[in-house]
């Protein structure tokens, strides 16, 4: 199964704080052992600038309204992605709990709909949990 890992923004990202030489080490090793486990088959990772530069567009009857960031909710903002390919979301969870995360930290993990997901939306599985 392929899920995306979402990086949640945090002060220090939010305000363009870069990472320090270590911690950029340390993310580089565990990408490393995620792409020799497989777990990565592609470059398909990254860190997002912070929401001051990005802009989200609503969609309301038929109406967009773009809003510039910065997002005020940083719960709610992304600073780094990238797709896995797993056997299950537990397998997740292990690799993430791995990772050299700073303290106050937080991961989102969201499985992506495959193939057969979205094959089963005819008979309405999809769509039942």
């Amino acid at each position: 199964m392929k899920v995306m890992v979402f990086g949640k923004a945090t002060r220090d990202t939010e305000a363009g704080v870069p990472a320090t030489p270590a911690e950029m080490e340390a993310m580089g090793k565990y990408f490393e052992a995620l792409m020799a486990a497989g777990i990565i088959k592609e470059p398909v990772f990254g860190g997002l600038k912070p929401s001051r530069f990005g802009k989200r567009v609503r969609y309301s009857s038929k109406k967009c309204t773009v809003i510039d960031g910065p997002f005020t909710e940083t719960k709610e903002v992304i600073a780094g992605y990238s797709i896995w390919d797993v056997s299950s979301i537990e397998e997740a969870i292990e690799w993430v709990k791995k990772g050299p995360i700073a303290e106050g930290g937080e991961v989102e993990i969201r499985p992506i709909y495959s193939a057969e997901d979205l094959a089963s939306w005819d008979d309405g599985s999809a769509h039942s949990g």
